[in-house]
């Protein structure tokens, strides 16, 4: 598997921290932001290959930082993973019409995560 720069969006520091040393592990780069709004900003900037992105954030939430990442010409073709502890086939359905790409459910085992990531970056 080829390196990745991932940013994780996620507002809980234990998570953010969690995934850093999963992927780290794994050789990606991380970077992280802490909120939709952040997370947004961050990957207009550095482009990074994959987001995997929380939905429940103050502010702008998960579900509409998708929204503006996968409508917007610079960053349509950055895939977003939603990673998150809600498990309902209808959260699922809007994350894939915001246009995430892949949708995990917390707490996610590292050869799952990887293998999604993988899954994804491939097309």
């Amino acid at each position: 598997m080829r390196m990745a720069r991932v940013l994780v969006v996620d507002d809980s520091p234990t998570e953010t921290q969690a995934f850093k040393v999963m992927l780290e592990q794994h050789g990606h780069e991380v970077l992280n932001a802490e909120n939709g709004a952040d997370g947004v900003a961050l990957a207009r900037q550095e482009l990074p290959d994959v987001v995997l992105m929380d939905i429940v954030m103050p502010g702008l939430n998960g579900f509409q930082a998708t929204r503006q990442l996968t409508k917007d010409p610079d960053t349509k073709h950055i895939p977003v993973i939603i990673v998150t502890t809600k498990d309902q086939e209808t959260d699922r359905v809007w994350g894939k019409r915001q246009g995430a790409s892949g949708y995990l459910v917390k707490p996610v085992p590292a050869p799952r995560l990887m293998e999604e990531i993988e899954s994804v970056m491939a097309g």
